[in-house]
């Protein structure tokens, strides 16, 4: 099993930057893909970014060219970097890995971000 610990939400003011770290832990040792998805108040969960192995990366038209989501050389942690942010970006973050593409989606708890304006 994989265990995901999310850090780097909070409060931020429009225009600012957050940056949110994943950390994965267990026996994995390399994990496939590695995302984000977000969650508003009264929304659905949506798409923000992913990581895939031999797939490269994958963003949602809302944050790209403002988000970046990076992976760490052992495959164990991701990052979205955050960049001009907007108050549409408020939500709660989850973060996601997948060891393989035939194994369980392990979903981090996720991690509160505000944007005021």
């Amino acid at each position: 099993q994989v265990q995901l610990v999310e850090s780097g939400g909070g409060l931020v003011q429009a225009g600012g930057s957050l940056r949110l770290s994943c950390a994965a832990s267990g026996s994995t040792v390399i994990i496939t893909a590695m995302g984000w998805y977000r969650q508003a108040p009264g929304k659905q969960r949506e798409f923000v970014a992913s990581s895939t192995v031999g797939r490269g990366l994958n963003y949602a038209d809302s944050v790209k060219g403002r988000f970046t989501i990076t992976r760490d050389n052992t495959k164990s942690t991701v990052y979205l970097q955050m960049n001009n942010m907007k108050p549409g970006d408020t939500a709660t973050y989850y973060c996601y890995a997948r060891p393989s593409p035939r194994a369980n989606t392990y979903w981090g708890q996720g991690t509160q971000v505000t944007v005021s304006s």
